[in-house]
């Protein structure tokens, strides 16, 4: 009976046991990221196996010294530009800890230490960057949850592949890391400190409950605390702690503590994230027996915040006794990369300080998302196992695939591209009607999807061998909105198997594009095509539609292309013909107006212009100081005229010149070479750049940006100071003397668009107000000694006027490179830097110039002409560099080249950053086929725009000085 008694009695306590262990436990996700089966570890915690994950590639490493089995594997995905996304369940309104690490291990046996970036849903959280294939990366964030699910992606690769090796997902309770600004914010973690630790070994679970990592303050890592002051010794209890307060850290940490046995406590410790505004808390309790007469009174000093060293630190007194928690703290405070902070005893004190914990979160902006994303977040939960059902937000931080979003800050969807989308059907209670659900996107209005429906769709089928549309159009088609539309961009159908007539698309008045190219649509071409006033783009090539093309159509104002209907046409013999005549004369005709135009231009080089062809006012002046604001004046650096000509040896080496001026060769007394461009005497023209650009210079600085060193103005000259860039001009590399040397391989070429457009897209969109550069041409990138690409010479550029969508102006620029749309209208977008970039793009394909009267034969005089001859004849290599000797990829070229005549042609550009992801997909196109070749080496890093590590200077688009947060965030608030 006795043993009996005592094995219900052991099974009870087990029973008990367990049921602590489970109820610790709950909130608590630990995936293995790459393994293939659930473990439990030696602390106690349960691994799960994402082996159901269905995207990327599982690897097993092996690292020294590295036992534990979650970091013995690790999944890795492809460097393209998709995100992929891990979603996990969370309760709402309530607070977790979200741990994701990276261990390289060499996993790609390619010695490429990748960079890429990590997001919470929408909101980015950081940017990865391995310098260790042997150390753990590890990344936290403590977050209020919002919704039910929450997604961690990856994305953005610049080098190598994304890749993670465990994702755990911690609960805490009641109002653990409560601050005032927890629903615009998010806490990233930066430094957990256990001061005083007896060993190397982090605490976590089970000593902390919430399983927190707190890194020991003996832990030999590189640039963690240095400047410990002299007399800091460790000391060490066993009594219990009285932990029950506010974050309770654990019991364990807080039975150790370091003193200053010499009145100060002082170190110095770098802060990852910062600078920015934090949440910082230090944690205190006295461990050691002092007699009644001795107190330990002691003030934090910070430097550049002196008001915070007012407050004294009294652990006995505030936390009511020995070995009980007293954590002051602050909710907001604004700290700097290098954190120098000492804690320094009063004059009344007894014993010096006293410090057992910190704590130190930095405050990330949460990003809502795009307003759309509720909706398509339910529309693809209803087919999560689709390979379209891509997880986080569908914009950003990049978008889905399959979908493209605008520029908003908060983005919306504004097209969705079905080209291998598999076809599904939603019920009739979800969207109040039965629709196609990846038919046509519409928008998303006070969360209901406007989407183009069917009003029968019973006979629906897909092709499952091609993934495409198999099915007729009905003509029954309409567009359905409860609610007035606001921004359409749809109807991309190419490229699948859609037959019949085309349907009556008049319900959706608001259409900006129809693409059904490539398909077997059948009949006649409607006429009520041309009611559609939004419409600015129509593709129907490579059909079966025959008859007449309606004169409505043809009188529209759009973008037609309907070639490759064999007996559709215009009306009238040799239509085709005759369309053929009549686009070459106006392409003759639009080049010898712009010449006659140039010719007059620069004639009145030398005359005043109004005002109204300035942005910025630059009154005609000789003089610097009248020409730009004195902040301009003061933020650039003034060089004098003997400094510069001992660079130069008295300006003996010229390696350019220009409408400007001069450029010539220098070297300063520090080794720095340099290209110092000399203003041409007389020249208004050259005044009025020379002004232009110091002044745009001495503000905008980007990695793909040449960088502007200074200026001199002295004895009549006016001089602007350039790094030296060692290979030249692009044009020069490209059909220049240097292609003699040795030629350009495709995949630098690439390389050279991505950094060129890169350069742009900050000029379009990082800076306020937007810069449009007015020139850009190859002869306006230069290339440095790693054949790194920047953008250069701003004297034609202008700042876009707040609020207006395009700047009077009239025509500057380049014959060959210039807008004809700028032309005719004179009002200059950002989109005439995108023709400009489309013409570059084919200058890097053909390796011939924009403009000449030979290399084009007699049919055409410049490259647009002949370039969308070739491409849209599908002869893609007639237009291909011959020095490429086919060592490339035919599909990133063929991708190249629509993106550039998409640039080119007068409706319907993309943006810059449009045609950065295209060229990216290009770039991966090709590191695919050579397999770590030149293109994914490790001497010339592709850096992301948000990274500014290791890097010669701070570029404006990467830094987070100071954010524009509420004013109370502002005030530091002790706790």
């Amino acid at each position: 009976m006795e043993t009996k008694l005592l094995l219900l009695l052991l099974l009870l306590s087990i029973s008990l046991f367990i049921d602590a262990a489970e109820s610790q436990m709950s909130g608590f996700v630990s995936l293995d990221c790459g393994g293939n089966k659930n473990f439990t570890d030696d602390l106690g915690l349960k691994w799960t196996s994402d082996d159901q994950f269905r995207y990327g590639e599982t690897s097993s490493i092996s690292v020294a010294n590295e036992t534990r089995k979650q970091y013995m594997t690790l999944r890795h995905f492809p460097a393209d530009n998709k995100k992929y996304c891990y979603r996990l369940d969370v309760i709402t309104r309530t607070r977790y800890l979200v741990r994701a690490t990276f261990l390289y291990g060499n996993f790609d046996n390619n010695n490429v230490y990748p960079e890429f970036d990590i997001s919470l849903g929408p909101t980015h959280w950081s940017t990865i960057v391995i310098s260790d294939a042997n150390t753990i990366e590890v990344q936290e964030l403590i977050f209020l949850a919002s919704d039910p699910t929450i997604s961690v992606c990856l994305s953005n690769a610049t080098t190598g592949e994304p890749f993670i090796s465990t994702l755990e997902l911690r609960q805490f309770n009641g109002s653990v890391y409560y601050t005032e600004y927890e629903n615009q914010f998010v806490l990233s973690v930066s430094a957990r400190i256990n001061f005083g630790a007896d060993s190397d070994v982090p605490v976590r679970y089970p000593d902390d409950p919430f399983d927190r990592i707190w890194e020991s303050d003996s832990l030999k890592k590189a640039n963690y605390l240095v400047d410990v002051a002299s007399g800091t010794e460790k000391v060490s209890t066993q009594m219990p702690i009285d932990v029950n307060r506010d974050e309770r850290p654990p019991e364990k940490v807080m039975q150790t503590a370091v003193v200053g046995t010499h009145g100060s406590l002082t170190y110095r410790l770098n802060l990852d994230g910062f600078p920015g505004f934090g949440w910082a808390c230090s944690y205190f309790s006295e461990i050691e027996d002092m007699s009644p007469s001795e107190t330990r009174k002691f003030r934090l000093f910070l430097p550049g915040l002196p008001d915070i060293s007012k407050a004294v630190v009294n652990i006995q007194e505030n936390a009511q006794g020995n070995y009980r928690l007293y954590e002051p703290g602050y909710t907001n405070i604004s700290l700097p990369f290098v954190l120098t902070f000492k804690f320094g005893k009063t004059s009344d004190s007894s014993r010096g300080p006293l410090l057992n914990a910190m704590e130190i979160n930095k405050y990330l902006k949460k990003n809502d998302g795009s307003p759309d994303g509720t909706v398509m977040a339910g529309l693809v939960s209803h087919y999560p196992s689709a390979d379209w059902a891509e997880g986080g937000d569908p914009c950003l931080p990049v978008p889905w695939s399959w979908v493209q979003c605008n520029s908003d800050p908060q983005p919306r969807i504004v097209s969705m591209y079905l080209r291998f989308v598999s076809f599904v059907l939603f019920e009739q209670s979800y969207f109040s009607k039965i629709c196609a659900s990846l038919m046509c996107y519409l928008t998303n209005i006070d969360s209901s999807m406007f989407l183009l429906c069917y009003n029968s769709v019973p006979s629906l089928e897909t092709n499952a061998t091609n993934s495409v549309l198999t099915v007729s159009i009905p003509g029954s088609l309409c567009c359905y909105s409860p609610i007035t539309t606001h921004l359409i961009n749809c109807r991309w159908l190419d490229g699948n198997s859609l037959n019949g007539p085309i349907p009556d698309f008049t319900g959706c008045v608001n259409l900006k594009f129809i693409h059904l190219e490539n398909n077997q649509l059948t009949g006649e071409l409607p006429s009520s095509l041309s009611d559609l006033q939004n419409l600015s783009e129509l593709y129907l090539q490579n059909n079966m539609l025959s008859g007449t093309v309606p004169p409505s159509l043809l009188n529209k104002k759009l973008i037609l292309n309907y070639s490759g209907n064999m007996n559709l046409h215009r009306g009238g013999r040799g239509g085709s013909h005759m369309k053929t005549i009549i686009g070459l004369l106006v392409g003759v005709a639009v080049l010898f107006i712009a010449t006659i135009a140039s010719c007059l231009f620069m004639r009145k080089g030398k005359k005043r212009y109004s005002k109204k062809d300035q942005l910025v006012d630059f009154p005609p002046s000789p003089r610097l100081v009248s020409s730009l604001s004195d902040a301009t004046a003061e933020a650039a650096h003034c060089f004098t005229l003997s400094e510069l000509e001992d660079a130069t040896r008295k300006f003996e080496k010229k390696i350019g010149s220009g409408g400007f001026g001069e450029v010539y060769y220098g070297k300063m007394k520090d080794g720095k070479e340099v290209a110092v461009k000399v203003l041409s005497s007389n020249s208004y023209q050259g005044e009025r750049e020379f002004s232009n650009e110091v002044t745009l210079l001495s503000r905008i600085h980007h990695r793909n940006l040449v960088q502007f060193l200074g200026y001199c103005q002295e004895e009549g000259k006016s001089i602007v100071v350039y790094e030296f860039m060692h290979n030249g001009t692009l044009g020069e590399r490209l059909y220049g003397p240097a292609t003699h040397d040795q030629s350009i391989s495709w995949i630098k070429r690439l390389e050279i668009a991505e950094d060129a457009a890169r350069g742009i897209e900050y000029l379009h969109t990082g800076c306020v107000p937007m810069i449009i550069h007015r020139d850009l041409k190859s002869s306006n990138i230069l290339l440095d000694e790693h054949m790194r690409a920047k953008v250069s010479d701003f004297g034609l550029s202008k700042l876009e006027v707040d609020g207006a969508t395009h700047v009077s102006s009239v025509v500057r620029g380049t014959l060959g490179y210039l807008d004809p749309e700028y032309y005719v209208s004179q009002q200059l977008t950002d989109k005439s830097d995108v023709y400009s970039f489309g013409v570059i793009l084919l200058e890097l394909i053909s390796g011939r110039e924009a403009i000449s009267n030979k290399s084009f034969g007699a049919r055409f005089r410049n490259i647009v002409q002949w370039a969308k001859f070739h491409i849209e004849s599908g002869d893609i290599q007639g237009i291909i560099d011959p020095l490429l000797h086919n060592e490339f990829d035919i599909q990133s070229v063929w991708k190249i080249a629509e993106k550039a005549i998409m640039c080119v042609q007068q409706y319907g550009r993309p943006s810059i950053s449009e045609v950065l992801k295209e060229i990216q997909d290009a770039v991966s196109i090709e590191r695919g086929v050579e397999g770590g070749g030149e293109g994914n080496s490790g001497d010339i890093s592709r850096i992301s725009l948000n990274s500014t590590k290791n890097m010669g200077f701070l570029d404006m688009d990467g830094t987070e000085p100071y954010l524009s947060y509420d004013d109370s965030i502002l005030r530091p608030t002790a706790r």
